[in-house]
């Protein structure tokens, strides 16, 4: 496991800079550097938060590869990052339900409020949302500015644990999408949202759980987070696997959090009929669906998943956190900002879980 690392003494309005180091998105294409920045300023309902923790997302991958996806939806330079927790230190004159030197985490989704979708109460697929880090500067940075409503008060948690609360929300909302009691589970891709998965349905009465991982390493991971097997691709019939674990039948659940073409296949074959299939797993490119065979005549359902239910995959996923479900060995690195060319590269091998970086720590984090 990951040893936590100190956050910084607490600061004063006085102390806070005018400018910071961020690592950027400087231009269309691969990479990333790291820049000094000014520190943002925030409106009357905002506030400054200090990072004291955030970790990388595969979206965050997408980003710095600068693939199909990222090509079409970012608009550098920016500053990226979305997981993220850390200290309030400066609040806007109408902002009341935070204070100064409150810890908090941060919902990376900012809403509009007035959309169809807002007006009913489905903040997460606002059709107006900007994404902290891909659509507004994110929180790879020493401060990041939020609306005040994407702040949320943490209590008792260390920063390592506390920036998982946003893609640990992810995988809850995944998880909660369709009836898990007593289901047969298939998860494929066994990143750290996959491997959140696995525990939440584990946690949620799933009777069995199997991951589909390419990465050795993280078919580890895989096991020492509760699956029942764990198959790769390489070297294990995935679809053939699956169906004799089920009797032939398929399983009645299939959370696909890879984007891959030829896992999106696997799993609509291994797919029981009448089956539910969540996706939230993004593709670098449009894929090819046999919609015919894999959902029509099956009767599939299919879920897309975007972002937490606002406010109630937070209070799950805080619930799930305080009663002691313990997602910590899904963190396997943790470093300062400036060793960001490493992260991203055990990233996209494969060679890791989830990856914590410090922007305001000097020293090293400790590898687990």
């Amino acid at each position: 496991m990951a040893r936590s690392v100190a956050a910084p003494m607490p600061e004063t309005a006085d102390s806070i800079p005018l400018s910071m180091t961020a690592l950027i998105k400087p231009s269309a294409g691969p990479g990333a550097e790291l820049a000094e920045v000014p520190v943002p300023t925030i409106g009357e309902r905002d506030v400054l938060v200090r990072v004291d923790a955030t970790s990388i997302c595969g979206t965050d991958l997408h980003i710095y590869t600068w693939d199909e996806w990222a090509a079409g939806r970012m608009k550098p330079p920016i500053v990226f990052g979305h997981e993220f927790c850390g200290t309030v230190v400066r609040a806007g004159g109408e902002v009341s339900r935070v204070k100064l030197g409150d810890f908090v985490a941060a919902e990376s989704h900012v809403v509009c409020g007035h959309c169809e979708e807002c007006r009913a109460g489905e903040l997460h697929a606002c059709r107006n949302v900007e994404i902290i880090g891909v659509d507004r500067p994110g929180a790879f940075a020493q401060y990041v500015a939020i609306p005040e409503a994407n702040a949320w008060p943490v209590s008792g948690l260390p920063p390592e644990i506390a920036t998982l609360e946003e893609p640990l929300g992810n995988a809850v909302h995944t998880v909660s999408s369709t009836p898990i009691v007593g289901a047969d589970v298939a998860i494929f891709g066994l990143g750290p949202l996959g491997l959140f998965a696995l525990r939440i349905a584990k946690v949620y009465g799933a009777a069995r759980v199997f991951g589909i991982e390419v990465s050795p390493f993280r078919a580890r991971l895989g096991q020492a987070m509760g699956a029942d097997r764990v198959l790769q691709p390489e070297r294990d019939d995935i679809v053939g696997s699956l169906l004799e674990e089920t009797g032939g039948e398929g399983v009645d659940v299939v959370l696909e959090m890879s984007g891959n073409q030829r896992a999106f296949a696997q799993a609509l074959k291994a797919l029981r009929y009448g089956g539910t299939m969540a996706l939230l797993g993004l593709p670098s490119h449009a894929l090819e669906v046999d919609v015919a065979d894999g959902i029509i005549f099956k009767g599939a359902t299919i879920k897309g998943i975007v972002g937490r239910r606002v406010p109630e995959t937070w209070h799950q996923t805080r619930g799930l956190l305080e009663n002691g479900v313990d997602m910590s060995p899904v963190v396997t690195e943790t470093m300062p900002l400036g060793d960001f060319e490493r992260a991203f590269a055990l990233l996209g091998e494969g060679r890791t879980g989830k990856i914590i970086m410090y922007p305001n720590q000097t020293e090293k984090g400790i590898s687990a």
